[in-house]
């Protein structure tokens, strides 16, 4: 057995809010609780979306609310050349294949066979898999997933099944701008910091099936999953910088803990609602409770 090995992996969009707390403090719990390390990853690689001063401000409210992490702050913006060694091993699988649609062209010839739209993500219908059309030049490079079921057990959602040619389509791993995608820096990270287990929010649900497919073709270790309820708005929209999530703030700490545990299903005293940072963390870790958490992917925010 492995010792346990998790992680919080932000993205530097905006400073941290409810939503992004709750994924913090749910994966630190887990750790805490069973002895083992909890690690943070700035997972910055996508820089065109990347606030400027976000990182450390996320990293001064997970200190204000007791979240202390092992190691160093590992940074994906600087490990463009692991990402890069991942996709030539995936080359030489014959599952990678270069594609030359653009957005707008997958939108156009999706069909409805193959889901159309899912939650705002195009669903490729395969246009380049077997070659680029004459005249046409590589844009971005896609993982070809034609026959691949996969399935898995979360330990908060339970048994999730997904058909990935059918509902997800070839996704991609370099994008047209030259960046890696999210998917492949992610399993590569996972698998590089030894993470055995992956408590997160239930937004990347869907994402997790793509890079079990990942894992397997890079014959990397399938880390365990659990997949927490994500904090929606009374619009029932995803807290977040687009939907004007509020800021955690370090004189919000205590405040956001106590409704944090509320909220992971932790039923935490009355009591404890206005005592120190470190007082909360100390009862929760004693009695947290993955079991105990809704089994839900959505939840309204308290904050």
């Amino acid at each position: 057995m492995n010792p346990y090995r998790g992680r919080f992996a932000p993205s530097p969009t905006g400073p941290l809010h409810f939503g992004s707390l709750v994924a913090a403090l749910g994966s630190w719990l887990d750790a805490r609780k069973q002895g083992g390390e909890w690690l943070v990853r700035i997972e910055d690689i996508d820089w065109p979306r990347r606030v400027p001063g976000a990182s450390d401000a996320i990293l001064r409210t997970l200190e204000a609310c007791g979240l202390e992490w092992d190691g160093e702050v590992l940074y994906q913006s600087r490990r463009t050349d692991i990402y890069a060694a991942a996709l030539h091993q995936l080359k030489t699988t014959g599952r990678l294949f270069p594609c030359g649609c653009s957005r707008k062209e997958v939108a156009d010839s999706a069909l409805p066979a193959f889901g159309g739209i899912d939650n705002g993500e195009l669903i490729y219908p395969g246009t380049c898999r077997h070659g680029l059309a004459p005249g046409r030049m590589p844009r971005a490079w896609r993982v070809n997933v034609t026959g691949t079921t996969l399935a898995f057990d979360d330990a908060i959602q339970g048994r999730i099944r997904q058909d990935l040619e059918h509902e997800v389509g070839d996704f991609v791993v370099k994008r047209a701008d030259g960046l890696f995608a999210y998917q492949l820096a992610v399993v590569v990270d996972d698998a590089e910091q030894n993470i055995t287990d992956v408590v997160r929010g239930a937004d990347l649900l869907d994402s997790t099936p793509r890079q079990i497919f990942l894992q397997q073709l890079l014959k990397l270790p399938q880390p365990h999953y659990a997949h927490l309820p994500v904090a929606v708005n009374a619009a029932g929209e995803k807290l977040s910088k687009q939907t004007f999530a509020q800021a955690i703030g370090n004189r919000r700490a205590t405040a956001a803990l106590f409704a944090g545990l509320q909220f992971l299903g932790q039923s935490p005293p009355a009591e404890l609602a206005g005592q120190q940072t470190r007082d909360i963390l100390a009862w929760a870790t004693t009695h947290w409770s993955l079991a105990a958490v809704p089994r839900t992917r959505a939840l309204p925010s308290p904050l």
